[in-house]
């Protein structure tokens, strides 16, 4: 949660701008948390006007009022003084402060404490009216270093703030017990001397509003050595996963989602039953076909030089892999059908549609595939020699 925002700047010197700092690290971290599969909402996306009514409701809008649900608040402190705090409520204990702030030491910020403050006209209440007014949520505030520091936060704050929010990730997905994929694994550049957006955005495929917006970028500065996520097309192939469990879940709609079945999801986890619990881990079927190839997408990489490479066609490799343009992401896996052998049923296929298109008889591809009837479900594979 970025705070301040609009008419307010919060604090201001030393060329840094709170509103604006906050809100490049929130969307660094609402970003990096999807990424992971970590289900995260920001109270404001751009330059906005909130009061503290509005902001608390946000919050409590975002996941309901549960004691599961986890509130980053993301400042930058003023006040003459050097290093990051975390401040946590009264219902909470500090494991979650004691960690974050153990990540940022690693990322070589300064650390002062994590505390707790009440609030001087009735102790029993916070001080924050962002710990008094989230229910039974889990706010934490983060102050990341002071702006008008006579030691090195101001410099950190400016170069090192992509890396004091990555610490708060592998904090947050440490405490979650969840798997921490680091930054260098999902698909990012780091921007040398001469790069634009426009350079990086056209590399890429992707557009630089995309770009923007999956950094929080809301000019088009860039500083070498700058780490940049990098979109991922949502249409890449899933591997042999895992999924943790949300607000909401089923096994439908993760089977669903993931075309598979519950049954499958089931027998895969050993699951007595179909209840499902939030943040419960649930091995994923893969629905990578047998026999096929699973490339990874390198830079410089076409449709057509992969196709050429693996004696297919561009055609077969975007069918199989259920893409709608030819755009691909560095990083990005595609499954390269061994050519003329195999066919991924779509919506609408039949046995007889099939048949004609590879010039089959439905005898043929019954047999093949050792079908006793004539049913088809999306996504199953079709022997075709």
């Amino acid at each position: 949660m970025p705070r301040h925002g609009g008419t307010d700047p919060g604090a201001v010197g030393n060329g840094i701008v709170e509103k604006d700092l906050n809100l490049k690290i929130s969307n660094y971290i609402y970003n990096r948390l999807n990424d992971l599969g970590i289900d995260a909402k920001l109270t404001r996306n751009s330059d906005e006007t909130l009061t503290p009514s509005e902001r608390t409701k946000r919050v409590l809008d975002a996941f309901g009022n549960n004691s599961d649900v986890i509130v980053l608040s993301n400042h930058i402190n003023s006040g003459g003084g050097n290093g990051a705090e975390v401040i946590y409520a009264l219902r909470n204990n500090d494991t979650l402060s004691k960690l974050i702030l153990r990540e940022l030491e690693k990322e070589g910020q300064n650390t002062r404490k994590s505390y707790q403050r009440r609030l001087p006209s009735d102790p029993s209440k916070d001080y924050y009216f962002m710990h008094r007014n989230t229910g039974n949520t889990e706010p934490v505030i983060i102050e990341y270093g002071f702006l008008d520091s006579k030691g090195d936060d101001v410099n950190q704050l400016k170069t090192k703030w992509q890396d004091y929010a990555e610490a708060v990730v592998r904090a947050l997905t440490e405490y979650l017990n969840l798997e921490y994929i680091p930054l260098k694994e999902t698909g990012y550049y780091t921007v040398k001397s001469g790069d634009t957006l426009w350079s990086i955005a056209k590399r890429y495929g992707i557009s630089v509003n995309d770009l923007k917006n999956k950094n929080g970028i809301t000019d088009s500065k860039l500083s070498i050595g700058q780490s940049l996520l990098i979109p991922v097309k949502e249409e890449k192939i899933q591997k042999p996963n895992t999924y943790v469990v949300k607000k909401g879940d089923t096994l439908y709609s993760i089977a669903n989602e993931f075309d598979t079945t519950p049954v499958d999801i089931i027998k895969l986890n050993n699951l007595t039953n179909t209840t499902l619990s939030i943040g419960q881990i649930l091995n994923i079927p893969s629905n990578i076909p047998n026999g096929e190839n699973i490339y990874t997408v390198d830079k410089g990489d076409t449709l057509w030089n992969i196709a050429k490479r693996f004696n297919t066609d561009i055609n077969s490799i975007k069918e199989i892999n259920q893409l709608s343009n030819d755009i691909l992401s560095i990083g990005q896996q595609l499954i390269i059908p061994s050519t003329k052998t195999s066919y991924i049923v779509k919506s609408g296929d039949t046995l007889y549609s099939i048949s004609k298109k590879f010039n089959k008889t439905i005898d043929e591809l019954k047999n093949l595939n050792n079908l006793s009837n004539d049913i088809l479900s999306i996504g199953q594979l079709i022997k075709l020699v």
